[in-house]
């Protein structure tokens, strides 16, 4: 399918034509615009046809799945991994300045201005904003590519209540159960934790009859947070073996939370996406969708489950004849602003982070052509040597030379890569 837009880069209908296309650039009537996915402009005013074309988005925190049907033909597939890295970095960075605060201005008292009572009206936490942008990325490429009438977004609910009593054994709560969750009649998870561990270290089951009592968490910030099966108690004195890599942690309670980080993101995302598409396309209609919907419509057309099945079955058309190939997009980081590296060498020195922005005429995550595959450039050294790879984590070459490469076109806030759809799993 190759996708068209007009001479003033508005959509126009797609067409799998390519003897006419090929007619057009040779007869300057039309230009290339992008490579992936396949669009040309054309130089010259044309009739502007439009059929009513249907976009369904299947909303999901690591993966995303889009489809429009035009005519009963699906004029374009893809999926879209948003990002899942943005709280690790995070609180990589505030480590740092933590650091960098202690060496240089142990003098400053501390401020507090990152608490939530400090955050504006409407403030979400930046890992979560930041799904729900390529969220809406990925539809603002759609919309450039296609002249969509209709936007149907997939939204779902979860009882995490429920979740929670599931995983725990317990009975399904019910009324007023629902405001009497895990911490109900405690000031804070401190207090809670204590009360749960009956006030005696979890490691030494109190053999040191120490009476000053911590609660350390077992994971690391980004990977188990605040959550109270996370956090644990613990004397002062084993919390100072334990800091000092001489004792190990108390094993923990449970990892069967961890499952539910994705659906606490789709309970906050849910209004906010719909909104935010509402904002940037007030010319369209944008409606929404449960998911018991979108399963009756796949196990009565007989599809697998899969996100881009599920896509297609949100616009309303899962009959519709299928695209010969799947776009996979991936969006990345536009800036890197970490001026040192973390390791300190000896006399305090600490290197540069920031290399050249090209090497050899390359940069990071530029695609290039390398023995007849098409991939990314994910890491790049000033000798010239480069890890290229594919979407997806598929390496190609760890350390290949410049001389190797071909470039195909320059990086982008989305890295979208074309596969046959019969090889997509």
């Amino acid at each position: 399918m190759v996708y068209i837009i007009n001479k003033h880069g508005e959509p126009l209908m797609p067409t799998d034509d390519h003897r006419m296309v090929r007619l057009l650039l040779k007869a300057n009537k039309a230009i290339v615009v992008r490579r992936t996915p396949f669009t040309i402009q054309l130089t010259h005013n044309t009739h502007e046809y439009r059929q009513p074309i249907i976009l369904g988005i299947d909303a999901g925190s690591k993966t995303v799945g889009l489809s429009a049907v035009a005519n009963g033909i699906e004029v374009i597939a893809a999926e879209l991994k948003p990002r899942n890295d943005v709280s690790g970095l995070i609180s990589k960075r505030a480590d740092y300045r933590r650091g960098r605060r202690y060496r240089k201005t142990r003098y400053r008292k501390p401020r507090f201005k990152n608490r939530v009572g400090s955050k504006p009206k409407g403030w979400i936490a930046p890992s979560i904003w930041v799904k729900i942008h390529n969220h809406l990325q990925g539809i603002i490429l759609v919309c450039k590519l296609l002249p969509i009438t209709k936007v149907i977004i997939e939204t779902a609910e979860f009882d995490i209540h429920m979740l929670k009593a599931l995983i725990e054994g317990k009975p399904i709560p019910t009324g007023i159960e629902y405001q009497q969750g895990e911490q109900y009649g405690h000031y804070n998870v401190r207090q809670y934790i204590l009360w749960r561990d009956n006030h005696k270290c979890q490691s030494c089951k109190g053999k040191h009859k120490e009476p000053k009592l911590y609660v350390i968490g077992l994971d690391s910030l980004p990977t188990g947070g605040f959550a109270p099966n996370n956090l644990i108690t613990v004397c002062k004195v084993c919390a100072k073996l334990i800091g000092q890599g001489k004792l190990e942690k108390p094993k923990k309670r449970t990892n069967a939370y961890r499952g539910l980080r994705d659906a606490v993101f789709m309970g906050i995302m849910r209004d906010r996406l719909i909104d935010a598409t509402k904002k940037q396309f007030p010319d369209i209609e944008i409606t929404q969708t449960k998911g018991y919907i979108t399963k009756m419509a796949r196990e009565a057309a007989g599809l697998p489950k899969s996100h881009i099945n599920d896509a297609l079955c949100i616009t309303e058309n899962p009959n519709a004849s299928r695209s010969d190939s799947i776009y996979l997009i991936q969006p990345v980081r536009s800036h890197n602003r970490k001026i040192h590296k973390s390791k300190i060498y000896k006399g305090g020195y600490r290197k540069r982070h920031q290399s050249a922005k090209e090497v050899f005429g390359f940069q990071l995550y530029d695609k290039v052509l390398y023995k007849g595959k098409e991939c990314f450039i994910f890491g790049k050294r000033t000798s010239g040597s480069f890890d290229i790879r594919q979407l997806g984590g598929i390496e190609i070459s760890g350390g290949t030379s410049h001389k190797n490469l071909t470039l195909l076109e320059r990086r982008k806030s989305l890295l979208i890569e074309r596969r046959a759809a019969s090889s997509h799993a």
